[in-house]
């Protein structure tokens, strides 16, 4: 059976992104629900097929995930979270719902917040997109070495009341990765570019 989907090699590099190359294009839009975290909007679309449809879309400000690395010890925050009712194993992670904040500083002071460090040195491995399926939040991947306690006093979320910081060495973290202890995508696909970036140190 012939399929109706071709099958190209992967491009070295995407092609610039342009209104004639959009293959969805945005017809009108409004606004359904918002809180201060995140803005939930509904479009009305048409593909390039003429098929018309509805999109929902979640709006949400960048974020950072940070890899604390001190030599072969990873930190992870364990926290419950709501959606799924269960405690999750992680990277430090989030964002401060605001659009025009500087991504190190955000990722610094993510990791002070959620674990008391302090990173004497931020190396940037790149960006992830975290579910554009329906979200167009980014998340901006730091690694952090150089680890010192920090100071000053954590502020953490409400939501992180009970954060518990813990610390796994690289074979115990990365077999947690693989048996299903962390499912947390944003932490295995983290863990996934800084390992690709360290092969080409």
């Amino acid at each position: 059976m012939k399929s109706a989907y071709r099958v190209l090699s992967c491009p070295l590099q995407l092609p610039a992104v342009t209104l004639e190359s959009m293959s969805i294009r945005t017809l009108s839009t409004r606004e359904v629900y918002r809180n201060p975290w995140l803005r939930v909007r509904e479009d009305r679309i048409e593909r390039s097929n003429g098929a018309r449809g509805i999109y929902g879309v979640v709006d949400k400000d960048d974020c950072a995930v940070i890899i604390p690395l001190d030599g072969d010890t990873v930190y992870l925050v364990e926290q419950f979270r709501y959606t799924i009712r269960q405690r999750s194993l992680e990277l430090p992670q989030g964002g401060w719902e605001t659009s025009d904040v500087d991504a190190e500083e955000l990722a610094r002071g993510e990791l002070h917040e959620e674990t008391g460090l302090a990173a004497a040195q931020m190396t940037y491995l790149g960006t992830l997109w975290i579910a554009y399926g329906f979200a167009n939040q980014k998340q901006h991947v730091y690694l952090a070495t150089g680890l010192s306690r920090d100071d000053r006093v954590p502020n953490p979320d409400p939501e992180e009341h009970d954060l518990v910081v813990r610390t796994a060495t690289i074979p115990e973290f990365e077999q947690m990765l693989v048996d299903g202890t962390i499912q947390d995508c944003t932490t295995v696909a983290a863990w996934g570019l800084y390992r690709v970036w360290k092969e080409r140190q």
